[in-house]
């Protein structure tokens, strides 16, 4: 029997036999591109090469990439475990063209690969086209012999194939595999294109790419007519293994197990496994996921696996688990995946625990939904209702992650439904604002139009890894996205043959700097680089002609600067990892000439010793002074020699690797100093989270290093001035102080307890009596509200059945505030009516609970009066 390990080495075997270099798969983080969540289809990472933007030094590739579907336009999360074919994470085998072979050979391929390697009979394949697509359909025939009626024509949403919204598109033909009649659902019309049934599986969808398809809509022929096929390993895995589903094939049955294992529980393939296929599913994802760095979090990639995380423990709970569970699977998926995909074992530990504490944090959130969900019907059946509201189970899903089909449950237990139109239009709400904030085109729409604007011009020769000056010559004035032949005063864009000037890229800031030119000067304020040119982005002052000779001048200054903070991201990335763990990766940096700012993974906060051991390992590697070596060479040279690779960077066939001695070994295209030593000084600022399972530290170098600590020292001699102490031992003088004051403030409050009582004592003597009932209204010099507030309810805890009203005033400001007893509020008298009256006539307003009331006014001089008046009220009740 075929073992998935086979096919995966088997297909791309045959591919590198027919010319095809094997690409190794990329993240399932797709590297600078926006309009993408996640890696869905073997050429994601193709997509440049596609649109003209990127050039590789091989025409044709073969891959078996990770991807994952729960997200965006292409999302099977709540199809999976329902069908036997669909899931969140897979690996699509695929072979590319890039302007080489097209159709014929495409076809030629797939055919001879599945008949002839693999086997699989003939007369059970069909295919389908796209419906104008004859050119196919004759190929089909003549290479696979394949009769007419096998041969289906479909329209655009079942055979023309796009990436996104937008991206790379064309006409596709799909092979399908004939599991049987026996396999036919009982629709009459059941047949290809009519229903959906388990007869037809999908196997390989062959896209002939020859389009780019814009924001609009609108179609733009790509450079080069090229070829992207797909097709699912699980699928191809099922059918080489003779087996009924994806999910009794070697991929998924020892996790299947591992459920089995757990829960005790024995798997059925039909209906009641429907929790096991969903966890096996999951438990993939979530490992392939957070291998390739994204976390749990409330937004983007992160929420999507936090979705597909808490929904596997969801249906971890219906098998009868209640603690935390889906992290003992991870180690089931890494002994599967690890030949394939080594990432796993390296990161085995750090997955295990993300997942654990997701599973334990949800499970708390879960039990919280529950009583929530309950409190929900309670107060629907209260009103007499038998709906729940759409936006109440939105509520639950969206903000605590509560389940649909779990408040549909608990509905249908309680003789409810639950509004899904409402539900659906919210959850619709929401999607279109993460399509709006995921689109990121508009970058993408100009990059296509500066690369058509610049097709027939020589790519910039990149110098300043050598020198910081150069002589060169505009090739390029672009204003207003049109050329211009020459440009004077103002804000344009300049292309030169040559350039020392370092492009935004990698987290580093771009260089600024100066252009001279014979009549003017261009002032360097940004710079890019689209595909193969670098653009200097900045104000002209005075005259610029295309053709002219220039001479380019970096800011040698602010490079240096720069250069130290790159260097220092290095060795503080290797730092954390020596002090943290293998699992403190980079994932994400900003490198300026004042800071550095490095984001890296890990699940809590850095203690302080943490973070001084970290700046101490710097700081030596600073002072040992060690050397940098830097070398270009293949991608597969570069990790054999154990360069790191960075999360969300995109990578080329030759890469640039950065080699501090024998410490750090980074792929970087970045500037940097020559030696350590040049560094001088390593301070970190702050350490701080970010989000879920993501730190930040903020540091500097250098003379901004020097600075920081210059500025401490001149605070701390400051303090020891003001302490009248030494600065060694301005520590040991706070805290004498810090405890003196402790001391009198335990004094002041002893005295405060006191005077309040003699106070106390005076005020309660001065209540009068009415028919039984205890009346205080008195002016106080109680200076605080709070105080005020207290005082009157003690009083009138101290008198029994009393209505006591305190006035104070504070800041030329009226206070009032009155307290009346339970038994007297009974009898209908009302707090909020007697402080109305007083503070009426002191300028203000206010009111409370007949108990207690609370009012302001703003004529100080009038208080006594608005005591009288309150005064008058009372007696008046009780005479």
């Amino acid at each position: 029997m075929w073992t998935s390990s086979e096919i995966r080495r088997i297909f791309l075997d045959y591919f590198k036999n027919n010319g095809h270099t094997v690409v190794e798969s990329s993240s399932l983080v797709p590297a600078d591109d926006p309009t993408l969540l996640f890696t869905n289809a073997g050429m994601n990472q193709f997509k440049d090469v596609f649109l003209g933007l990127d050039k590789r030094n091989y025409v044709r590739a073969t891959t078996v990439q990770k991807c994952v579907r729960a997200g965006g336009k292409h999302n099977d999360l709540d199809t999976v475990g329902r069908t036997p074919r669909h899931h969140t994470f897979f690996e699509m085998l695929g072979n590319f063209s890039f302007g080489d072979y097209f159709k014929r050979e495409a076809i030629q391929y797939a055919w001879d690969f599945l008949t002839n390697v693999v086997k699989l009979p003939k007369e059970r394949l069909w295919v389908t086209i796209y419906k104008d697509d004859d050119e196919a359909s004759s190929l089909w025939q003549e290479i696979g012999a394949i009769a007419p009626e096998r041969i289906i024509k479909l329209g655009e949403k079942d055979n023309f194939w796009s990436m996104g919204d937008t991206g790379p598109c064309g006409p596709c033909s799909e092979i399908l595999y004939d599991r049987g009649p026996e396999y036919s659902c009982e629709d009459e019309n059941c047949g290809i294109g009519s229903c959906d049934c388990d007869r037809w599986l999908e196997v390989w969808n062959l896209v002939f790419m020859q389009y780019n398809r814009e924001e609009d809509g609108t179609m733009t022929p790509l450079p080069r007519p090229s070829i992207d096929t797909g097709m699912g390993l699980e699928r191809l895995t099922s059918i080489l293994q003779g087996v009924e589903s994806n999910f009794d094939t070697d991929l998924f049955v020892p996790i299947i197990k591992q459920i089995e294992n757990l829960t005790g529980i024995e798997y059925d393939s039909g209906k009641a496994g429907f929790p096991f296929r969903v966890i096996a599913d999951h438990s993939r994802a979530c490992t392939f996921l957070i291998a390739d760095g994204v976390l749990p979090s409330n937004d983007g990639r992160g929420y999507v696996l936090r979705r597909i995380l808490r929904r596997a423990v969801r249906f971890g709970k219906l098998l009868g688990i209640e603690k935390a569970f889906l992290y003992k699977n991870v180690d089931v998926v890494t002994e599967l995946m690890k030949d394939a995909y080594p990432e796993l074992e390296e990161k085995r530990e750090f997955v295990k625990e993300v997942i654990k504490l997701e599973e334990e944090r949800f499970l708390v959130t879960l039990n919280e939904g529950i009583r929530m969900a309950e409190d929900i019907i309670a107060r629907v059946r209260q009103e007499g209702k038998n709906i729940i509201p759409g936006k109440e189970a939105f509520m639950l899903y969206d903000t605590y992650g509560f389940p649909l089909d779990l408040t549909e449950d608990m509905a249908e237990e309680s003789g409810f439904t639950v509004d899904l139109e409402e539900f659906n239009r919210m959850m619709e709400e929401q999607r279109n604002r993460a399509r709006e904030a995921n689109k990121g085109s508009d970058n993408l729409a100009r990059e296509r139009l500066l690369t058509d604007l610049l097709a027939g011009i020589s790519p910039t020769v990149f110098t300043g890894y050598e020198r910081l000056s150069q002589d060169s010559r505009v090739l390029a004035i672009v204003k207003d996205d049109e050329f211009i032949s020459s440009a004077s005063n103002g804000q344009v864009m300049v292309v030169t043959a040559e350039t020392p000037f370092y492009a935004e890229s990698g987290g580093q800031v771009a260089d600024s700097g100066v252009i001279k030119a014979e009549k003017g000067v261009f002032e360097v304020e940004d710079v890019q680089k689209v595909s193969g040119w670098i653009i200097h982005f900045g104000k002209l002052k005075g005259a610029l002609n295309t053709g002219e000779k220039v001479y380019l001048e970096v800011d040698g200054e602010k490079r240096s600067d720069i250069a130290r903070n790159h260097t220092a991201t290095h060795l503080l990335h290797k730092a954390l990892k020596i002090v943290l763990g293998e699992h403190a990766q980079q994932k994400g940096s900003l490198v300026e000439a004042g800071r550095l700012r490095f984001d890296f993974s890990h699940l809590v906060a850095m203690n302080d010793e943490e973070v001084a051991q970290v700046e101490q390992i710097v700081n030596e590697a600073v002072w040992k002074t060690y050397n940098l070596n830097t070398l270009v060479t293949s991608m597969e040279e570069a990790k054999r020699m154990g360069a790191v690779a960075l999360f969300g960077e995109k990578y080329g066939e030759r890469v640039r690797v950065v080699q501090i001695a024998d410490f750090s070994s980074e792929l970087c295209g970045g500037t940097h100093v020559r030696n350590t030593g040049e560094i001088g000084l390593f301070k970190i600022l702050s350490e701080s989270s970010i989000g879920s399972g993501l730190r930040r530290i903020e540091a500097v170098t250098g003379r901004h290093a020097l600075n920081y600590v210059n500025q401490i020292e001149a605070e701390l001699k400051l303090a020891a001035s003001i302490l009248r102490t030494s600065v060694t031992e301005v520590g040991e003088r706070v805290d004498l102080l810090s405890k003196t004051l402790k001391e009198r403030e335990k004094e002041i409050e002893t005295l405060r307890d006191r005077i309040s009582r003699v106070f106390m004592e005076d005020l309660t003597g001065k209540a009068y009596s009415i028919n039984g009932v205890k009346v205080l209204i008195e002016k106080t010099e109680t200076g605080d509200a709070n105080a005020l507030r207290q005082h009157a309810e003690m009083l009138k805890d101290k008198l029994g059945s009393a209505v006591v009203l305190l006035g104070s005033a504070v800041e030329n400001r009226v206070l009032l505030v009155c307290f009346v007893s339970k038994d007297l509020v009974e009898k209908g008298i009302h707090a909020g009516k007697i402080v109305g009256v007083a503070a009426k006539i002191a300028g203000g307003g206010g009111g409370g609970r007949p108990d207690m009331a609370q009012a302001g006014g703003k004529d100080v001089g009038k208080l006594d009066e608005a005591l009288t008046a309150a005064k008058e009220m009372v007696n008046g009740m009780f005479s």
